[in-house]
């Protein structure tokens, strides 16, 4: 009796296995629908907005070091940074405030918010030039709080540091860990804030016309979801289902095993 007992309940065990695995192989790889192709694109990356509570470093140079000194010291704001790796580095640079501004010393408040760092390094050397603060100034920013957060159905849900201010949502999917085998690979939701504005974008990753969007490169502060698929929905429905039935199964074994003992 026991050993018909152990049969049927090892039989039960692999059929739940079973059901509880079933993974559509097509959802399941990258871009299932490319073929061997050469695909032109555009390898400059398309520049994000500043955003309110971005850090910036600024640096401004001249022919003159001593006169461009004063601009680069000190820089506004300091602050511990970690990254996903565990390692704590400090940030020194201009906050962009609640209002949207930074403010430079010489040069006084400036309107950050809503530019690219290209038209932000442009309105500050006009700035310098018609204040004729400096002599052929040029001016180097770069966002030293760069991050990008990865959730979902990944093996390492992560906040990622990006310290070269590009990164393609490929990258940081490899960085999490990559899509597990429950999660939505044609599914993939992306929120993006832009000039105050909430933008949510779902991509197909399964897709080849991924490879061309405007979203194959990840910007600033953009949160990308992996939704579990069906199956592991499914899968965590049946084991909460089943659980109580496992377990008075357990009881019963032990039950028959202890008045065998006996």
């Amino acid at each position: 009796m026991v050993k018909s007992f152990l049969k049927h309940m090892i039989l039960f065990f692999v059929m739940v296995r079973i059901f509880s695995s079933c993974i559509n192989v097509k959802h399941a790889a990258y871009f299932s629908d490319i073929k061997d192709t050469a695909i032109n694109i555009n390898s400059s990356n398309e520049e994000g907005f500043i955003q309110k509570n971005d850090i910036l470093s600024i640096y401004i140079t001249s022919l003159n070091n001593e006169a461009s000194s004063i601009f680069n010291n000190p820089n506004t704001l300091s602050i511990s940074n970690t990254a996903s790796n565990g390692s704590t580095t400090n940030l020194s640079g201009y906050l962009v405030n609640t209002d949207g501004n930074i403010q430079i010393p010489i040069i006084g408040t400036i309107k950050a918010e809503g530019l690219t760092k290209k038209e932000l390094k442009q309105k500050i050397t006009d700035i310098i030039l018609d204040k004729k603060l400096l002599l052929d100034p040029i001016v180097n920013i770069r966002q030293l709080n760069y991050e990008v957060t990865i959730i979902g159905e990944v093996d390492k849900p992560s906040v990622i540091n990006v310290p070269n201010e590009k990164i393609s949502l490929l990258k940081a999917l490899g960085i999490a860990g990559d899509i597990t085998v429950y999660g939505k690979k044609n599914n993939v939701l992306l929120v993006r804030e832009i000039n105050g504005k909430r933008e949510v974008k779902k991509i197909d990753l399964n897709s080849k016309d991924f490879i061309m969007s405007p979203y194959y490169y990840l910007q600033s502060n953009d949160i990308v979801y992996v939704e579990p698929n069906r199956q592991k929905i499914i899968s965590a429905s049946r084991i909460q289902q089943l659980l109580p039935t496992i377990l008075s199964a357990l009881s019963i074994l032990a039950i028959i095993f202890t008045r065998n003992l006996w």
